[in-house]
């Protein structure tokens, strides 16, 4: 190996490291350093799925609820009446990104809307980049998350804000 090639080398490490950090850094700051607890029961999910959906009726808005315990899988769902059908797959996907990435969805949603390295976000298998996933937190521990789909993407927030505050 020549001397040349060495120092090269080192510099293309060391900027690529910087690069990935760069990329890292924002959303490691909005994971919850929360650890998992024991999957959310079905009487809490329907306590977090209640006020979102009064918070979308009072704005007039229609939306569908997902619960996920905290492996992703589904706990509770209910669609509203006039939801569009996209919603259904969409609040479970959200919810199951919100609790696998131990994040709220609207993380990714602002990585990816920085361009460059933040597209990488759509290389991550089960991370949706739309605003509407928030874990949900108790006593410490993330039990599950919750995810709406069916508004805008602020809308959607608005509304898991509105479940997730719920159990705290």
């Amino acid at each position: 190996m020549s001397p040349r090639f060495v120092p090269r080398s080192l510099v293309t490490m060391l900027l690529a490291f910087a690069a990935f950090d760069a990329f890292a850094s924002p959303l490691e700051a909005q994971m919850l350093p929360n650890p998992y607890g024991l999957a959310i029961a079905l009487d809490n999910a329907k306590k977090a799925a209640a006020p979102a959906l009064a918070e979308a009726r009072k704005n007039n808005w229609t939306m569908a609820v997902a619960i996920v315990d905290s492996g992703g899988d589904l706990v509770y769902f209910e669609k509203m009446d006039g939801t569009q059908t996209g919603s259904v797959n969409v609040a479970i996907a959200k919810a199951r990104s919100a609790a696998l990435f131990k994040r709220p969805t609207k993380a990714f949603q602002d990585t990816l809307a920085t361009g460059g390295d933040g597209l990488r976000i759509l290389g991550l298998e089960n991370a949706v980049p739309v605003e509407g996933g928030i874990p949900l937190v108790m006593d410490g521990k993330i039990v599950g998350a919750i995810g709406l789909s069916g508004g805008t993407s602020p809308q959607d927030g608005q509304c898991a804000q509105a479940g997730a505050s719920a159990l705290k």
